[in-house]
């Protein structure tokens, strides 16, 4: 775990050099919740609305934007870059556990993660949404975001690891935004038509949706957060396998 933590320090300042590379994680999430909460606010009042609980429309957008800032992470890009320049082959060669490479990338990300989610609810919070959990509550939302984007940036690095190519990586996420949106984004799940009810309920990133959702607009309720924290367990397990796995076959 050393191995990966000084790996994931080094990841870290290679994302501090290049700060202009986080604006879009900030900029494009906050960006899509203007924008929602603009177009449907009216059509929700919080008042009114049962699924609200008594806050406004922004409440309930707010994971969606978490969701997506967790889906920017440049760890991948990042490694193609050491890649082709021939530092990863440098690693490989030293005497450090193969987990230990994959684990030093995940970690950078989780620490950013953890400053994303953590702006981005202030910033919400200043514009009156309220984490009705306490504070219990929002530490949980920022674990919960984090974990998907360390996640989300273990699948990106098999991408990486697979075709050694930032442009191949790039356009590998657009494989996963799909699934961003295949979820009860505008609407609570039992109000989506039957196909894209269907069609949510076995995406597993609505879980992790709802489980965020409840952690703003109602106090503490288990089922749903046990939920997301398993689908986030239960994909990370499986990511971080196969990154071992395809850096032990690296040739």
């Amino acid at each position: 775990m050393t191995d990966a933590l000084l790996l994931g320090r080094r990841a870290l300042r290679e994302g501090l050099r290049t700060p202009d590379a986080m604006l879009p994680t900030l900029f494009i999430p906050l960006f899509f919740l203007v924008v929602n909460v603009g177009q449907a606010a009216k059509i929700f009042p919080g008042k009114t609305t049962d699924f609200l609980h008594g806050q406004g429309y922004g409440a309930f957008q707010l994971p969606s934007s978490l969701l997506l800032a967790a889906s920017f992470g440049t760890a991948a890009l990042f490694l193609v870059e050491e890649i082709e320049g021939g530092y990863f082959d440098k690693l490989r060669a030293t005497p450090i556990p193969r987990s230990a490479i994959v684990l030093g990338r995940l970690v950078a990300e989780a620490a950013k993660g953890v400053l994303i989610a953590t702006a981005l609810v202030v910033v919400g919070l200043i514009f009156g949404i309220s984490i009705a959990s306490g504070v219990l509550g929002f530490v949980l939302l920022i674990a919960l975001t984090a974990s998907w984007a360390v996640v989300f940036a273990g699948f990106m690095q098999l991408i990486a690891l697979k075709t050694r190519s930032a442009a191949a990586t790039n356009s590998g996420s657009l494989i996963f935004f799909p699934l961003l949106f295949l979820t009860p984004n505008f609407v609570p799940r039992h109000l989506l038509t039957r196909p894209m009810e269907v069609a949510a309920s076995f995406n597993p990133v609505t879980y992790v949706m709802e489980g965020m959702r409840s952690l703003i607009l109602q106090d503490l309720v288990w089922s749903a957060i046990l939920k997301g924290f398993a689908v986030v367990a239960v994909a990370g397990a499986l990511m971080l396998f196969l990154n071992v796995r395809m850096i032990n076959r690296y040739d």
